[in-house]
């Protein structure tokens, strides 16, 4: 691993310390550690918070969502199929942060909500306002149900977002062993590298 600091964690950390060995641990408020300030015992310095994975959930604000979305927030899978039947809001539809029923069904683990938007052949790689896919989310937000639903319907897990991590990336930075072996079952990109 080298010296310099990194905002996010990369994949050559899971590559060169070993899967869950110093990922996610903190020198600082807000960023993972680098190899330098574990080994003086200072902070790397950096005066401001990486959003990447500072919060992995949404903020939803009521005013933001439609009813589908809100639906698909909640979990309410009779709801969301009353709506679905009754009229058509748009499947694929996006909030004012752009982000899908699919994207708020997978934050939130509802994966139920996640199959029934699949069986209506929602679209997959919509990117939210992070372009963030719903497979990211997922992964962010450690739901793993939702997660493999996604993979299964053929989601592509390398698809970066505006900080060019990838699911492998958030799986890696939540030591999440279970997700990061599905993750390389599904043939995710280990060179992938995030933007430091």
């Amino acid at each position: 691993m080298g010296t310099e600091v990194s905002q996010k964690p990369t994949t050559s950390a899971l590559k060169a310390s070993g899967f869950g060995s110093n990922v996610g641990r903190w020198c600082c408020r807000c960023f993972p550690c680098c190899a330098s300030c574990r080994q003086d015992g200072g902070g790397c310095g950096v005066e401001h918070c990486d959003s990447a994975f500072q919060e992995p959930g949404y903020h939803v604000c009521p005013e933001d969502l439609g009813d589908l979305h809100r639906a698909a927030w909640w979990g309410a899978v009779p709801r969301v199929e009353l709506i679905l039947m009754l009229r058509d809001p748009g499947l694929d539809k996006r909030d004012k942060k752009k982000r899908t029923a699919l994207h708020l069904a997978c934050a939130n683990g509802h994966p139920e909500v996640v199959k029934l938007l699949l069986h209506r052949k929602c679209q997959l790689h919509i990117l939210d306002g992070e372009k963030r896919t719903a497979l990211i989310k997922a992964v962010q937000c450690q739901e793993e149900e939702c997660a493999t639903i996604l993979l299964e319907h053929g989601t592509d897990p390398n698809i970066p977002d505006v900080y060019g991590n990838t699911t492998l990336h958030y799986a890696i930075y939540n030591e999440d062993k279970s997700m990061t072996k599905k993750l390389l079952s599904y043939g995710v990109n280990i060179e992938s590298e995030n933007k430091v």
